[in-house]
């Protein structure tokens, strides 16, 4: 049997492909309305918990009347705001309010409806790619401190929700297993705010005394877990990007070098809209590029990594981007780049290996 028939594995990828875990966001969704309406509502609030769960992700709808690179912008942008959940919040309480004939009160479903919008961007605001919660502010907040499929946060979460479910609404019990999830996925969280600034307090002494000289440092989770972390430095020509476990102490010779080829990003012409310094602003400056043939240009993120850890060393080119085709240094198209086939070449059984073994 193949990895890639694995559902987890092609959870992964269409996650590289499209978007964040939707699983983990019902799962928020539903137990904040169980803790806000459970008791009145019983399994109603948590279904429409979900539901309000899901809806800041339909931006992702949107990005197919944008350019590739635009639509790195649209998502997480303004249905992942303060001001969308304000907004839509009391529309969506009010329909359904009056869908239920007024059986419950509209502050109720005022205060289900806010809270289980807001607190997806919130989420969101720990991964990497962070959300524009303050939109139309552009700026996106990111702590980086969760990859966005973690089961260790997932899973316990949608336990403690799911037995809660099964119980009378009245049950106190019912209040404390939704309430013990919650807590759960709030700790997680700060735990991942603890353990990346214990990463991050190490990686430039780690870097020196493998001999390099950095500049800047970036840290941010590896797939799947807590446990293991990457570090991306750069100096003036090339990324390195080492991996930290909890479970043994830094590896130098584990250090994936890449090389900075950004030249050619500067002269680039495009039709109508320059796009060039959009690119940085996307990778925050991290970014490398690279000439597939004579016509294929790949701009690479930095940022998301490599494949280096989840293909046993196989691939070491970086993860996520965009792919252009050059005629004459002018852009004639651009696609996403990210993880392509990434499942067929997945070696999941050495990368669990690799974040609990020194090899």
């Amino acid at each position: 049997m193949k990895l890639s028939s694995f559902p987890f594995v092609s959870g992964i990828e269409q996650y590289f492909r499209e978007d964040m875990d939707s699983l983990t966001q019902v799962v928020l969704g539903a137990a904040v309305a169980e803790a806000v309406a459970g008791r009145k509502m019983g399994a109603k609030a948590a279904m429409w918990g979900a539901i309000a769960g899901t809806i800041p992700d339909l931006d992702v709808f949107l990005r197919a009347f944008y350019h590739p690179i635009d639509a790195a912008l649209v998502h997480r942008g303004f249905s992942h705001s303060i001001l969308f959940s304000v907004i839509f919040g009391p529309v969506f309480a009010w329909l359904t309010y009056h869908l239920y004939k007024k059986r419950y009160e509209l502050k109720t479903w005022r205060w289900l409806w806010f809270l289980a919008l807001i607190t997806h961007p919130i989420l969101d605001m720990f991964t990497n790619y962070g959300t524009e919660f303050l939109w139309p502010i552009s700026t996106r907040i990111t702590f980086n401190t969760v990859f966005v499929v973690d089961p260790l946060y997932t899973l316990p979460f949608m336990f403690f929700l799911l037995v809660a479910l099964f119980m009378k609404r009245e049950s106190e019990r019912r209040r404390k297993w939704n309430m013990t999830g919650i807590y759960y996925s709030s700790g997680y969280l700060m735990w991942g705010v603890i353990v990346k600034l214990f990463i991050l307090s190490g990686t430039t002494s780690n870097f020196k005394e493998a001999g390099y000289e950095i500049k800047t440092v970036m840290v941010t989770p590896m797939p799947l877990t807590s446990f293991y972390w990457m570090m991306l430095v750069e100096d003036e020509k090339n990324f390195y990007v080492g991996y930290k476990s909890l479970f043994y102490p830094f590896e130098k010779m584990d250090i994936d070098t890449v090389p900075k080829n950004q030249a050619p990003l500067d002269q680039l012409r495009w039709k109508g809209k320059n796009y060039s310094e959009t690119l940085k602003f996307i990778s925050k400056g991290s970014y490398t590029t690279e000439m597939k043939g004579e016509d294929t240009l790949i701009f690479y993120d930095m940022r998301f990594g490599l494949l280096s850890k989840m293909t046993a060393n196989m691939e070491k080119h970086p993860l996520f981007g965009y792919e252009m085709v050059i005629d004459n240094n002018t852009v004639q198209k651009t696609d996403n780049f990210r993880g392509r086939g990434m499942s067929n070449r997945l070696n999941f059984g050495w990368y669990i290996n690799k974040i609990f073994n020194h090899e």
